[in-house]
């Protein structure tokens, strides 16, 4: 029996983190309640969210190497999101998920884990 120690590997590490990031912001990108909020151009955005999916799912830790600690919560205030983006983004990623063929239970755990990041992120009522 092969075992994986985290999500990262089990999944298939990078391939599989940059397969899930490219389809979520596909959908981001053309998502009417999230586009106000993002920039343009997700270039960018996508590169941060490649280094933090790797290291918040065991990876290496690029992310903090380069940015410093996560502190996702005080990055995200600038950005209105309500109950309703939270579900937009969620609905996103879990689609994302499905493209991106992450296997169970890892599917399931990372989306797990997402929803209650996306919770945490929420800093205006509708």
């Amino acid at each position: 029996m092969i075992t994986h120690g985290t999500i990262y590997d089990a999944i298939g590490g990078y391939e599989t983190i940059d397969r899930l990031v490219t389809a979520f912001y596909n959908r981001v990108g053309n998502h009417p309640l999230l586009t106000p909020i993002f920039p343009e151009d997700l270039t960018e955005t996508a590169r941060k969210q490649r280094m933090f999916l790797t290291q918040f799912f065991g990876g290496p830790k690029a992310y903090t190497e380069e940015r410093g600690h996560p502190m996702m919560r005080r990055r995200h205030l600038p950005f209105p999101i309500t109950p309703e983006r939270r579900d937009a983004w969620l609905a996103c990623m879990d689609a994302a998920l499905e493209e991106a063929e992450v296997p169970e239970p890892y599917r399931t755990a990372m989306f797990e884990k997402l929803t209650m990041t996306a919770n945490h992120m929420m800093n205006t009522p509708e």
